[in-house]
């Protein structure tokens, strides 16, 4: 069985890591810098950083938080917000990234997928999606869920596979920031759909939830915020309880 995964996001918004509640509401969180290395330090396998305003402001993530987050952690870390070309790509890695993020750009221009997935190679390359349920239907948002699509999700992430994605980072803006747990069922059902890495995203609340997802959402790896950034859940101790119910980790 493959090694599930744990990994803190941290939204950055104005140089600083921000949470909210169903994509709003936000509230400081701490210095991104110092988050990401007190996450590496305790046992995180993976970072995620979304620069959340990016796109909404049509500039591009800052290379120099970049930097100075990648100086800071021996662990693989991803980023996303606003990147839209294979040269904003390139200079994201040359600052220490090890995969990029794309979500809107992506939706309005399907072939930077393709594009990023021939440069840099599909394990490079992790295509987020925004959804949120409508009348018993997922739907794509973009622009940090401000702006929604008639693009369903399981159609857009079986196309983003074809095109060389190489993980799909599923948020539920139904389930971000309530703690409520993650969308399971739409999780299980683009495991079954997909070959590629699903990372859950949005909902995580208490140490089950992380369970729950790894079982019954056969996610591959579970992302959270609020609950590691205000100490909520601690990840070593996380880390162990999902060792004790059989989900293999890195301790």
């Amino acid at each position: 069985m493959l090694t599930k995964r744990i990994i803190p996001c941290l939204d950055i918004k104005n140089g600083r890591t921000v949470k909210g509640v169903n994509f709003v509401d936000l509230r400081d969180a701490g210095d991104p810098v110092e988050l990401a290395k007190q996450y590496a330090d305790q046992g995180a396998d993976e970072l995620v950083f979304l620069d959340i305003t990016a796109t909404l402001e049509a500039r591009a993530t800052t290379l120099e938080m970049v930097l100075h987050v990648a100086e800071q952690v021996n662990i693989p870390f991803t980023v996303g917000g606003g990147i839209s070309s294979v040269e904003h790509v390139d200079a994201l890695l040359k600052n220490g990234a090890d995969k990029v993020s794309v979500n809107s750009s992506a939706v309005k221009r399907p072939e930077l997928v393709n594009e990023l997935a021939d440069k840099f190679g599909s394990q490079c390359v992790v295509v987020a999606i925004d959804a949120k349920k409508i009348d018993n239907d997922w739907f794509v948002h973009l622009a940090g869920g401000t702006i929604p699509t008639d693009i369903k999700l399981f159609e857009w992430a079986k196309e983003v596979e074809k095109r060389g994605a190489g993980e799909i980072l599923f948020t539920s803006m139904n389930h971000d920031g309530t703690k409520n747990g993650f969308a399971n069922e739409a999780l299980a059902k683009l495991s079954d759909i997909l070959n590629i890495p699903i990372i859950a995203s949005g909902g995580a609340g208490n140490v089950q939830h992380f369970v729950d997802t790894f079982k019954e959402g056969k996610s591959d790896a579970a992302l959270a915020a609020s609950v590691f950034h205000f100490g909520e859940i601690p990840i070593p101790e996380l880390k162990k309880e999902l060792k004790k119910q059989d989900i293999v980790v890195r301790l």
